[in-house]
C-alpha cells in the first residue's frame, strides 16, 4: 500500500472516531416577561450518557436564557475537563447561532454599539465566545418546538425550561 493510500485510511479511521466520541448538546431557554422569571435547559449525551442540566433565574429575558443554557453546558464540560472533545450544540436559537457569525465584529467594537453602549447581554455574550474559542464547537440551528421530528431532545430541554417557568410563576402566585 502507498503512503498516500495508507495516510487516507488513517484520517477515514480518525475522522470517524471523532464522529463517534462527539459530545451531543440540546439546549433552550424560556422566559416569562410579564413575570420576569426565565429558565433553562441543557441535554447533554457524553459516551453515551445522558446528562440534564437545568436553572432558572428572575429578573431576566428569553435571550439570556438561550445564552445561559449554552454557557452552562460549557462550564460542565470545563469542571469534567471535556473542553477539547469535538462537540455539536443544537439549539433553536438564531440568537445563539448567529453570534458566532459576529464574533469578529463583536470583538473588533468591544461588544459596543455604535452608539458606544455595551451590547444587549454582552457579559454573558463574552463568556460564550471564550468557551468557544477553546473548544471545537459546531452551532447546528434546529426549527423550535417541532413534536415530531428527528431533534426529540430538543423538544425536551423546550418542555422542560418551558415547565419549570410555569412552575416557577405558580409558586410566586401562592
Amino acid at each position: 500500500m502507498s503512503n498516500e493510500r495508507m495516510i487516507f485510511v488513517l484520517n477515514k479511521v480518525h475522522l470517524q472516531f471523532m464522529e463517534d466520541s462527539a459530545i451531543v448538546i440540546y439546549t433552550d431557554g424560556s422566559c416569562n416577561p410579564k413575570h420576569g422569571i426565565g429558565a433553562w435547559a441543557a441535554i447533554l449525551f457524553i459516551d453515551k450518557n445522558k446528562f440534564v442540566l437545568t436553572g432558572v433565574e428572575e429578573q431576566t429575558t428569553h435571550q439570556r436564557m438561550e445564552l445561559q443554557a449554552v454557557i452552562k453546558s460549557f462550564e460542565y464540560l470545563a469542571k469534567a475537563n471535556l473542553l477539547l472533545r469535538v462537540t455539536e450544540l443544537y439549539t433553536d436559537s438564531q440568537y445563539v447561532t448567529g453570534l458566532s457569525g459576529r464574533k469578529v465584529k463583536l470583538k473588533a467594537a468591544g461588544f459596543m454599539t455604535r452608539r458606544n453602549m455595551p451590547i444587549p447581554n454582552s457579559d454573558l455574550v463574552r463568556i460564550l465566545m471564550e468557551y468557544s474559542e477553546m473548544m471545537n464547537v459546531h452551532f447546528i440551528k434546529v426549527k423550535a418546538h417541532q413534536k415530531n421530528d428527528d431533534q426529540n431532545s430538543n423538544r425536551e430541554v423546550d418542555l422542560l425550561a418551558r415547565k419549570i417557568v410555569r412552575e416557577r410563576v405558580a409558586s410566586k402566585r401562592m
